[in-house]
């Protein structure tokens, strides 16, 4: 199946010649620009309203490359011999006013914010993803070959941010967002949350621990991958009709106590993550 660049060729019927390409890279590069400086803008507020230090550091970690982004842009304008300039964006304008709508409708000091938060941070990732993808194919259309490896560069950044809020959310945000929701008294609330905040505020992740509605237990340090592993052992265990699975990532088998037979694939397991955050 063709690509979509030779798709665009096809469709355009020549390359870095034709004008008006040329004119919905500047404009689309235009708007990227003014998407990355508003969203600079928008991330330390974001990283200061978090509640755990993990989604603080992961929002500020994220202003760090979308200032390198920033500038890649301003490279690109460069070699194309402009002056960078901006055009504003409807979309990342909306999702900037979304994450601010996030922090005012949650409690400070809450997970449920920085469920929110997470919720956010993605749908920027994905408009950016979506966005420097584009720029991409038309910048390998149009030969610029140059721009197009910085572009992949910023590409590859809101990929991997994108993917680490989700590990962030799956790993233990969400469930312990759950946990305090599920407190109705606010004297058990803020004590739920406390002692949520005290297992996270050392090291990357911080540690975690506690017991499944069939009352096995588990415990890990989150985001060394142990909370996780846990986790999913426990889950497993707690299914009444399965013992001993042996997830298999190359094929669709799995053994229990009972024999081998066919069962999805590990890439179907609910414990083991998927495309967004929550």
């Amino acid at each position: 199946m063709a690509s979509f660049t030779d798709q665009l060729a096809k469709f355009f019927g020549t390359k870095d010649t034709d004008t008006s390409l040329r004119e919905l890279f500047i404009s689309e590069l235009k708007g990227i620009y003014y998407a990355e400086k508003q969203i600079a803008d928008a991330l330390p507020t974001m990283a200061e309203a978090a509640t755990t230090d993990v989604v603080r550091d992961a929002f500020s970690q994220h202003l760090a490359e979308t200032q390198n982004q920033i500038r890649r842009i301003e490279q690109i304008f460069n070699h194309l011999g402009l002056e960078a300039d901006e055009k504003t964006c409807n979309a990342v304008d909306g999702l900037v006013d979304d994450g601010e709508i996030v922090v005012a409708d949650t409690d400070s000091g809450s997970l449920t914010r920085d469920a929110g938060l997470i919720i956010a941070g993605q749908k920027v990732e994905h408009h950016e993803i979506a966005a420097y993808g584009s720029l991409h194919s038309l910048a390998r259309l149009l030969g610029y070959h140059e721009a197009a490896q910085l572009i992949e560069q910023s590409l590859e950044e809101e990929k991997n941010t994108d993917k680490k809020l989700t590990e962030i959310a799956e790993s233990f945000i969400n469930e312990r967002a759950k946990m305090e929701s599920d407190y109705d008294d606010d004297t058990d609330r803020d004590s739920i949350r406390g002692q949520m905040r005290d297992t996270v505020r050392e090291g990357d992740y911080g540690t975690t621990g506690g017991t499944y509605p069939s009352g096995s237990s588990y415990s890990g340090t989150t985001g060394s991958g142990t909370e996780e592993t846990a986790g999913a052992g426990a889950w497993r265990s707690d299914e009444s009709n399965v013992a001993n699975r042996n997830w298999s990532s190359d094929d669709d088998t799995r053994s229990t106590s009972t024999g081998s037979g066919s069962y999805r694939r590990s890439d179907s397991d609910p414990t083991l993550g998927g495309p967004s955050g929550i």
